[in-house]
């Protein structure tokens, strides 16, 4: 390993980027260095963006994947080089407005009915019912659960921000049924191998998708979609935008605004437990279990 990429790890490690940040940042400097067969730092601002431009046509690029490659390069010359003057005239595409794909409380039903065990229904409906991200989900331990104050935690979520959700009332009843039956020891959601290893983020896309298919639903979308169902029928349930901010964890209100524009006008019903009506009837996958005592 060359220095120059030493010192571009160690900077974003100090600077407490993501891990996958890291790798998008590393893999288009060194694609760029690639091209010309010479050192990044060996590279003009010129050569730079001709290799953006014409790379981006060529492969045919999203308007994000530009817009990330860009940062990448900016940290670069900026940080890594402190070239505070490193500037690109580039026009950056504008990204599409996409509508994502809003599943109805009763398809989220159908999916949580087609789950074959109680870890995949419990997974799932925290996921719908606290709209949380699949990382924050995975990352979850049995302490982030204030069942006193009806409160999750989540610990370091994107943009390593703390933040916490509601937690309704049944999903408390089916968070203590299914400690009971799994016992986890650390993660609530763990490897099945590996107790003290939190479940990967790809296993529970592999597992939705198998879940959305048994419950008949066809649209092209993955375990992301729930958060956006969450954001959704909370609006339409009476939910003020500036709580769902708090509750989803947008920095910018105008994220959560978008949700606004992607419903019907909400009701004013006060936002409520979105599966009060489920979980009962559910009968919580037929687990006869007796709740004895508050682990969480």
């Amino acid at each position: 390993m060359t220095p120059l990429r030493q010192k571009m790890i160690d900077l974003m490690n100090f600077r407490q980027y993501a891990s996958k940040t890291c790798q998008v940042y590393l893999r288009a400097v060194i694609h760029l260095s690639t091209y010309y067969h010479r050192s990044p730092d060996q590279i003009s601002s010129e050569e730079v963006k001709s290799w953006l431009m014409e790379t981006a046509a060529k492969r045919k690029w999203s308007a994000s994947t530009v817009h990330q490659t860009l940062m990448a390069l900016k940290f670069f010359y900026q940080h890594v080089l402190e070239k505070e003057d490193f500037f690109l005239d580039i026009p950056l595409p504008k990204r599409p407005q996409k509508i994502p794909v809003l599943l109805t409380q009763t398809e989220v039903y159908a999916l949580l009915l087609a789950t074959d065990n109680l870890k995949n229904l419990t997974l799932l409906s925290l996921c719908y019912g606290c709209g949380l991200r699949v990382s924050e989900l995975v990352a979850l331990t049995q302490h982030d659960i204030d069942s006193e104050r009806l409160l999750l935690r989540v610990v370091q979520g994107k943009g390593r921000k703390d933040r916490v959700v509601p937690l309704s009332a049944s999903l408390l009843v089916l968070l203590r049924i299914y400690w009971h039956a799994w016992q986890p020891n650390h993660f609530l959601f763990c490897s099945f191998q590996q107790q003290k290893k939190a479940l990967g983020v790809s296993s529970v896309q592999k597992m939705f998708s198998k879940t959305k298919v048994k419950a008949g639903i066809d649209q092209a979308t993955g375990v992301h979609c729930l958060r956006h169902a969450y954001a959704t029928h909370q609006l339409e349930h009476g939910l003020p935008i500036h709580q769902l901010q708090q509750f989803l964890g947008h920095s910018d209100i105008r994220i959560t605004q978008k949700y606004l524009h992607w419903i019907p006008a909400s009701s004013q019903v006060m936002a409520s437990d979105l599966l009060a009506d489920f979980i009962p009837d559910k009968n919580v996958m037929q687990t006869k279990l007796e709740v004895q005592g508050d682990s969480f």
